[in-house]
């Protein structure tokens, strides 16, 4: 049975993007379960100082999951506030317990730390999926890390490089994003129980005759709920913690949309040398049935784009959050927050499925790195005219203008004869015999250490 149907306005989030998983972690009825578990934790708390009796407890503990999602709704129509609605719906259920829920507390000892429940759990499952994606770079990088192929800047040929040393450049970039998260994972803390502007000012009052403090009873409940705590806050948890979240899924957004842009690049005909994974049945258009197009990479990289522009609200947050707290970030936050996981979510999966099914066309790869690979050549070529006494600024101009020859016969469909007119150029056979400029030209051998590096990578990448 569907939770919804398509009658009105549904999120892309809600069936279209990211998995069942995350999307529960950010359902409606997990977050009411949560702020339940919440108040049963307080309760659970204040009943060990004698604030809640054992019936009142153990009734809000058997209602705890009698979610009513409706009825909270059609309460919250009428008095504008969700907890409260959430309250009032939890409170009718609890004949006994239900005077005692949300004793002490404010709003955002409930939300503040659901939230941060929600975030870790999410956090969780993005880091699963960014390491999986890590193990599977690693195993394309092994396979291909000797496969020798045109290196491009500039979107120009450049110099060879090997298909495994660019695959590192991914993998290291997402490595980091990786260290990233566990780096402020130790900043990722709930509020606590500190009530209306951080002072406990209320548990202190209703603590006053019990053995412990307002400190003693945040320890318990936190403790129940497997959080740490800020050491201090306003209404809210510092809404800074939400940027550097916000931070390190836009690393991974940044990580995941040069892959996927350069996947793009190489899957074009002019390039060829990759492509997306593709079912026999997938079509690329409705008006060209021949057409192959990189939509899933596409995709992956206007969700990316989506997350990174994100960071713009979750700066403004804590740099509006004015005094102790406004209402502000509120309504952006039940979007943003979910919207940034649910995104990077599906990103990392499609980019799995890539990366997993890798495909490589090796003959286009010897295609473009035998037209091309001759002009990188040059440079060994210029370093041992150099070396034998040739003055690198003129020998440099001289493969310039043959080089630019070359380019206008490539242009037309034809030969590359730049290996042909430097052979024959006096100024370079003055230094080197005519039969052995050839030797320079062997895209092969213009690797440099890009196998020793990629083994040093692989070593850390595989030792994590």
């Amino acid at each position: 049975m569907k939770s919804f149907d398509y009658s009105t306005y549904l999120s892309p989030f809600t069936w279209r993007y990211g998995s069942k998983e995350m999307r529960t972690i950010w359902s409606e009825e997990n977050k009411r379960k949560l702020w339940r578990k919440i108040w049963v934790a307080l309760a659970k708390a204040q009943h060990k100082e004698g604030l809640v009796s054992k019936k009142e407890l153990d009734d809000l503990v058997k209602h705890q999951n009698d979610i009513d999602i409706q009825r909270a709704h059609k309460i919250e129509k009428e008095i504008y506030h969700d907890v409260m609605a959430e309250i009032k719906v939890y409170s009718q259920q609890c004949k006994i317990g239900g005077g005692k829920i949300h004793f002490g507390a404010t709003s955002t000892d409930v939300i503040d730390n659901a939230d941060i429940m929600q975030i870790k759990e999410a956090l969780g499952i993005v880091k699963t999926k960014v390491s999986m994606l890590l193990r599977n770079f690693a195993v394309q990088i092994e396979k291909y890390q000797d496969t020798v192929c045109m290196g491009y800047t500039h979107l120009q040929p450049a110099e060879p490089t090997t298909l495994g040393y660019r695959l590192s450049l991914y993998a290291q970039d997402l490595l980091w994003d990786l260290q990233f998260i566990e780096k402020i994972d130790s900043f990722i803390k709930g509020k606590g129980i500190k009530g209306a502007v951080g002072t406990s000012a209320s548990y202190e009052k209703i603590l006053s005759d019990t053995k412990t403090d307002a400190f003693g009873l945040e320890k318990e409940v936190m403790k129940n709920l497997g959080l740490d705590s800020v050491a201090v806050s306003g209404q809210t948890y510092p809404r800074k913690i939400d940027w550097l979240i916000t931070v390190a899924l836009a690393n991974i957004a940044g990580s995941l949309h040069k892959f996927n842009f350069d996947l793009r690049i190489m899957q074009s005909p002019n390039f060829g040398e990759w492509s997306e994974p593709r079912s026999t049945k997938r079509v690329g258009s409705s008006a060209m049935p021949f057409k192959k197009n990189p939509d899933k990479a596409e995709k992956v990289c206007s969700l990316c784009r989506y997350v990174a522009s994100l960071l713009n609200v979750s700066w403004s947050n804590p740099a509006f959050s004015l005094l102790e707290r406004t209402l502000d970030d509120s309504a952006n936050r039940r979007f943003f927050i979910p919207d940034s996981f649910l995104a990077i979510d599906e990103c990392l999966q499609t980019t799995n499925s890539f990366v997993k099914d890798f495909v490589v066309f090796e003959d286009i790869i010897e295609v473009n790195l035998q037209k091309y690979g001759v002009f990188s050549c040059t440079e060994s070529l210029m370093m041992e005219l150099v070396k034998r006494g040739a003055n690198r600024q003129e020998m440099h101009e001289v493969i310039r203008k043959h080089s630019m020859t070359a380019w206008q016969e490539v242009s037309k469909g034809n030969k590359n004869i730049l290996t042909d007119l430097l052979s024959n150029d006096e100024r370079v056979l003055k230094y080197i015999q005519k039969e052995d400029v050839a030797h320079f030209f062997n895209p092969k051998e213009h690797i440099g250490i890009a196998h020793e590096r990629v083994k040093r990578f692989l070593a850390t990448l595989t030792n994590r």
